[in-house]
């Protein structure tokens, strides 16, 4: 895991927390530029979508192959990978995390309760509430754990990228959803680690 220190890591979690709560209060109160800006980008992109049938091919791969419960088998590999190798702190810290920001991005959709997009002619569909993208979230989540663990890997924040690009392309999230749903996948990895570093000061997680 990387080192930064503590206050460094608990500026970017203010740095991205900030963003998502004043995202989240326009949402609730139905700003008109977001929605404005957000219906835009989703008329565009289902345009794209229906003249472009290979790129939507490949959206939908993308989409169904960086789901959730990719991440969440991810994890659960990479906890017991841990356990093995006698690393059973940083274990806790993964499986706690992915299950917090889970549990967080569940509760959220509820508070809002926001519709997704619409359309007369959809290339995709789904169910549920809208913010924040669970795929953004889960994928952020996943990426951030493994980039504090693991270092080098920056590449693989193209997974959550492509996700987030993924739910947007198909119609059935709003462009906020998704830049909601990665801030808070980066920000609950950072918030997590600062609070284990504080209570198990005497056997902190790995550095690597």
């Amino acid at each position: 895991m990387r080192s930064e220190p503590p206050v460094v890591r608990a500026g970017l979690t203010v740095m991205l927390l900030v963003p998502v709560a004043v995202l989240a209060a326009f949402v609730s109160t139905g700003w008109e530029p977001l929605r404005a800006f957000d219906r835009a980008v989703a008329d565009r992109m289902h345009e794209v979508a229906h003249a472009a049938p290979p790129l939507t091919t490949l959206m939908t791969w993308v989409t169904h192959l960086f789901q959730p419960n990719v991440f969440r088998v991810a994890a659960l590999i990479l906890v017991i990978w841990l356990v093995r190798r006698g690393e059973r702190w940083t274990a806790i810290w993964v499986a706690v995390t992915m299950i917090a920001g889970g549990v967080l991005g569940g509760l959220l959709k509820l508070l809002f309760g926001r519709a997704r997009p619409d359309f007369l002619d959809p290339v995709a569909s789904t169910v549920g509430y809208a913010f924040p993208s669970g795929h953004a979230l889960n994928s952020a989540l996943a990426v951030t754990i493994a980039l504090m663990i693991f270092q080098g890997w920056r590449a693989l924040w193209l997974i959550p990228v492509l996700t987030a690009l993924s739910r947007v392309y198909l119609g059935v999230h709003w462009t906020s959803d998704v830049i909601a749903g990665l801030l808070l996948g980066v920000a609950v990895p950072l918030l997590t680690a600062r609070i284990f570093a504080r209570t198990r000061a005497a056997e902190p997680i790995p550095q690597r």
